[in-house]
């Protein structure tokens, strides 16, 4: 009996590993694919000779300063969505919950309007980005607060849909009353979303921040599994679940916000990923964290790849390609949910 029981743990350890090295390796390929396209024509062994600063230096340029940030930026901004939509669903037990849920998305958006429309951004490049962080720093402190006076699950997801809504509207306030029609321009097209266009100053920003984000939410692992059982069964198997929520909303506004600070709107991640990831993985939620962090990664530079592929005088904004795949996701598993399927 003794030499039996330890089986389903290592064959769930094993299916881990294999679906995380898969998707690791499809990261690698999709992303090495991401070098060869763009709008400048360049041979593969030009690209690969530009990859490691060999060649035309111009050819340098447009690889390491152009294509390499961009993929780079797609990969964090994709996998912080990934991690942050696998760890809200197993914290809520809500299959549709994402990071847009508690309101961060939305406050770190409406942060980086307030810098566009009183031109701060134009005079101080960080501000922007500063701005966006401040905006889902007030969410999470909201939120933070809730949290330490034990508010139930159902509260925080209420506080984050009020947040998010209050957000929004404010955002839409800002636009509304912009007074110069270019700056009005700017904040739709930073609302839409991408990484076209960003540099590895971009990319620095926001790698701390998402360092951090992603150690809190990958240590939340233990807690997740045990609020499989419920909230009293994971009291009684010593999880504080004060500290478990306040873990996941603070690793959540970290991860997540940094990359709204520099990429804008960018939707639908979170939600989608854990979905694709979970049943290969058993549905354990402690599991669900490091695949579908990588299957963000991917999704995001594949998504990104594809619009460069497209055959139009004038890129979609990622933000859009990621909503048209996201939103029908998003009503079929309301669908499944009133259902009473499984997800």
């Amino acid at each position: 009996m003794s030499g039996v029981a330890p089986q389903p743990v290592a064959s769930g350890a094993a299916r881990h590993a294999v679906v995380s090295a898969g998707l690791l390796t499809l990261l690698c390929l999709v992303s090495f694919a991401a070098l060869f396209v763009g709008y400048a024509p360049i041979g593969a062994g030009e690209v690969v000779d530009g990859l490691f600063g060999a060649g035309d230096p111009r050819i340098a340029v447009i690889v390491q300063d152009i294509r390499l940030p961009r993929i780079l930026l797609a990969a964090l901004i994709g996998a912080a969505n990934g991690l942050a939509g696998a760890a809200l669903q197993g914290l809520l037990r809500n299959p549709l919950a994402d990071p847009g849920v508690i309101g961060v998305t939305a406050s770190a958006a409406l942060g980086a309007v307030i810098s566009l429309y009183f031109g701060i951004s134009a005079i101080w490049p960080l501000a922007q980005p500063l701005a966006a962080m401040a905006g889902a720093t007030l969410a999470t402190l909201v939120l933070y607060v809730l949290a330490a006076r034990n508010a139930t699950t159902l509260t925080v997801i209420l506080a984050g849909v009020a947040i998010s809504g209050f957000a929004v509207a404010l955002t839409s306030l800002a636009m509304n009353l912009s007074p110069n029609p270019f700056a009005l321009a700017e904040m739709v097209e930073w609302l839409l979303g991408s990484v076209a266009d960003r540099s590895f100053a971009d990319v620095g920003l926001v790698a701390p921040f998402m360092a951090v984000g992603a150690l809190l939410l990958f240590t939340s692992g233990r807690g997740l599994d045990a609020l499989i059982l419920g909230e009293e069964a994971a009291r009684s198997l010593g999880i504080g679940l004060r500290r478990l929520r306040i873990q996941i909303i603070a690793g959540t506004a970290l991860a997540v916000a940094s990359g709204v600070a520099v990429a804008g709107g960018i939707g639908f991640v979170g939600l989608v990923c854990p979905h694709l990831v979970r049943p290969l993985v058993r549905h354990q939620p402690r599991r669900v964290l490091l695949p579908s962090a990588l299957a963000g990664a991917v999704l995001l530079v594949a998504a990104d790849l594809l619009i460069r592929l497209l055959p139009t005088d004038q890129d979609l904004m990622l933000g859009v390609v990621t909503s048209l795949v996201g939103a029908p996701f998003f009503f079929w598993l309301i669908l499944r949910t009133g259902r009473g399927a499984p997800l």
